[in-house]
């Protein structure tokens, strides 16, 4: 699952009442024990246990083997989440499974220090689950006797769930917790060895240690904190008047088609032009916005690699690893913003190539932001980039090199752990080396696709060096002065205030194949 996905899953989150439901928590429960047992994506078990999604129609937990869902099993009280108000419900459920799961470290060692065996998986989610309601109600003290109303409110659900005996256990276990000294322990200080700190801030230990030796104790403790906190949701806002949809917030029927208006007044301006802080208590609203192509949800840092691209009007800009489009839906957005200022006609704005794997579920999504694209061509080439071939880009009437290329790599995602809070405990050190083995892999397959001339733009939403300038350093070595470094923008959530990014800008300096069959014996590079 991409950001954007864990983006709407925030945002119906947010826009949401936060009260206390029984099939909420149940569900919270039964999902986070699916997590448990297979560490399957969060934003996948949210997206399946939707009314509409694979788990109502036919599908439960995931099957052997990792890939789809198996039938729900006979008594599983998750089968009954058709039923679940879905204004209501997921706000609460997915408020307490991304809570356990944030602060699953922490909540785990508490455990293990009461328990003298490893529980079966359902019991430890309920413990898990009721043992995040008690470090919360802890952590911003609501009302006097809440946390034995948390215990007798998980006891009291924990009958629908498990035997008799379990549930006097969870009975004595959450007692016991909610007077541990380890969950009401005072932050350490930014002096404290990297084991202190995974513990208290729930990371594992070898990436704390990383980020230490990289940033140093004192931001490595900010960045924990960061990434502890529950993500705000930003939005892009691209409104546009149109005839042919309803008509958006600050338009009038006088309006003519194809003319910026403004956002509606209950988004709040956040400190990056154009985008803003989407406040709870919209969802309807902001659902209308979406659909219309007005507004997309995305953090500000994801428009980094994109404007330093900056891409002319008339371009013809190559998107590699599009999916699911939040970037190529900006370029586009970019092109249209040039053509219009500079009075081009529609046709001559340019054109945004889009190229991911062919992957259905990714496509689907894909196609659907190329689709709201004004004013700009768009072209979808399902492919891989390390297999692309000239031959397919003339099937699709392409060129072979393009002005202007963003490649916005897989990575580690080490730099939207706020958001994408399961990332942490599924990421393994040796990842780290992998990635950035294929991220040089693909910025290679990509360098062929720029012209003589033109830019490239190497993007990750990563902190790590491996992934950002190593990688880079590596290829430029490689690419023997073909290509040069001409800027690098990064932002690191402690400092800027958004998801973390690194994008860098390489300008090809091979001399253009007219020239050198002139000049047989010229430069191979320019100077």
């Amino acid at each position: 699952m991409d950001c954007q996905t864990a983006y709407l899953n925030i945002a119906r989150m947010k826009s949401l009442p936060v009260q206390t439901s029984r099939s909420a928590w149940i569900r919270s429960v039964v999902l986070l024990e699916r997590w448990l047992g297979h560490r399957a994506r969060l934003d996948g078990l949210l997206d399946d246990a939707r009314p509409d999604g694979p788990a109502q129609q036919g599908r439960g937990v995931p099957a052997k083997g990792g890939k789809g869902l198996a039938p729900p099993q006979p008594g599983d009280p998750a089968g009954g989440v058709a039923e679940m108000d879905e204004r209501q419900e997921r706000a609460r459920c997915q408020h307490l499974l991304y809570g356990a799961v944030r602060n699953f470290g922490r909540l785990e060692i508490i455990l293990e220090s009461l328990i003298p065996r490893p529980p079966r998986a359902r019991l430890r989610a309920v413990l898990l689950v009721a043992g995040f309601e008690l470090l919360e109600a802890g952590a911003v003290p609501a009302e006097e006797g809440q946390e034995a109303k948390i215990v007798h409110h998980a006891v009291t659900q924990a009958k629908r769930l498990l035997s008799p005996a379990e549930v006097r256990l969870v009975n004595a276990v959450l007692r016991q917790v909610a007077r541990a000294p380890a969950l009401h322990a005072a932050p350490p200080s930014n002096e404290a060895g990297a084991r202190e700190l995974a513990r208290f801030y729930s990371h594992p230990e070898w990436l704390v240690q990383r980020w230490v030796a990289q940033f140093g104790a004192e931001a490595t403790v900010q960045l924990l904190k960061w990434n502890q906190m529950p993500a705000p949701v930003y939005a892009r806002w691209r409104g546009w008047a149109d005839r042919t949809e309803p008509c958006l917030p600050g338009a009038t029927a006088g309006t003519e088609p194809d003319t910026r208006i403004g956002p509606p007044g209950f988004l709040q301006p956040a400190s990056w032009a154009g985008f803003y802080v989407v406040p709870a208590g919209h969802w309807p609203e902001i659902e209308s916005l979406l659909a219309e192509g007005a507004l997309y949800l995305q953090d500000p840092a994801t428009a980094t690699a994109p404007c330093l691209l900056d891409p002319k009007a008339g371009e013809t800009v190559l998107d590699l690893c599009a999916a699911p489009g939040g970037k190529s839906l900006l370029l586009s957005d970019l092109l249209e913003k040039q053509a219009r200022q500079a009075g081009s006609p529609a046709p001559e704005a340019g054109r945004v190539v889009a190229i991911d794997l062919p992957d259905p579920e990714r496509i689907e999504r894909l196609k659907a932001n190329l689709a709201k694209a004004r004013r700009v061509d768009v072209v979808l080439v399902q492919a891989d980039l390390l297999k692309l071939t000239p031959k397919l880009l003339k099937e699709h009437n392409l060129p072979n090199r393009f002005p202007a290329v963003l490649l916005d790599v897989p990575c580690s995602n080490t730099g939207v752990m706020r958001h994408r809070v399961d990332v942490k405990w599924r990421l393994r050190e040796s990842d780290i080396a992998k990635h950035a083995g294929q991220q040089l892999a693909l910025i290679e397959a990509a360098s062929r696709l720029v012209a003589p001339g033109g830019r490239l733009v190497y993007s990750t939403c990563s902190l790590e060096q491996e992934e950002n300038e190593e990688v880079v350093e590596a290829f430029l070595r490689a690419a023997g002065g073909r290509f040069v470094l001409e800027q690098t923008r990064s932002s690191r959530p402690w400092e800027d205030g958004c998801d973390g990014a690194g994008a860098f800008l390489l300008r090809n300096r091979s001399v253009p194949d007219f020239v050198r069959q002139r000049l047989p014996n010229g430069p191979r590079h320019l100077g």
